[in-house]
């Protein structure tokens, strides 16, 4: 029996991922939570739990222990994840965010395109 099938209210399973347009790379919008409105590149892409840690974004504090001379221990301040979910994907051409969808190349390869300007994201 598969994870999807398995997916009911109150079984505690869930889905292993979804699938996501968004790249490391990227330069995305935040449109829910504390960093509402704020713009960054993603960093890294966390597809187990469909998250990104988007560049200057969502900064956490954490406690380091010291690891001898050379690393001194303190307060170390990092960025966290951000659920993909509150993600959105800003256009490099017409500079706003929007949704991404997939267009069939004439070579037969796919490409992510902007739903308002219909100009292709990866160049």
């Amino acid at each position: 029996m598969s994870t999807a099938i398995k997916n009911r209210a109150g079984s505690g399973i869930r889905p292993s991922r979804v699938a996501t347009r968004l790249k490391k790379g990227d330069t995305v919008l935040v449109t829910s939570g504390r960093e509402r409105g704020k713009t960054g590149k993603i960093l890294k892409m966390v597809a187990e739990k469909n998250r990104a840690s988007v560049e200057r974004l969502n900064m956490v504090k954490r406690h380091r222990r010291g690891q001898g001379v050379q690393n001194p221990g303190g307060i170390v301040e990092r960025e966290a994840t951000i659920h993909l979910s509150n993600l959105k994907l800003v256009c490099s051409r017409c500079n706003k965010p929007t949704r991404i969808g997939m267009r069939i190349l004439e070579d037969g390869s796919k490409a992510r395109q902007c739903h308002r300007c219909n100009e292709l994201v990866d160049r």
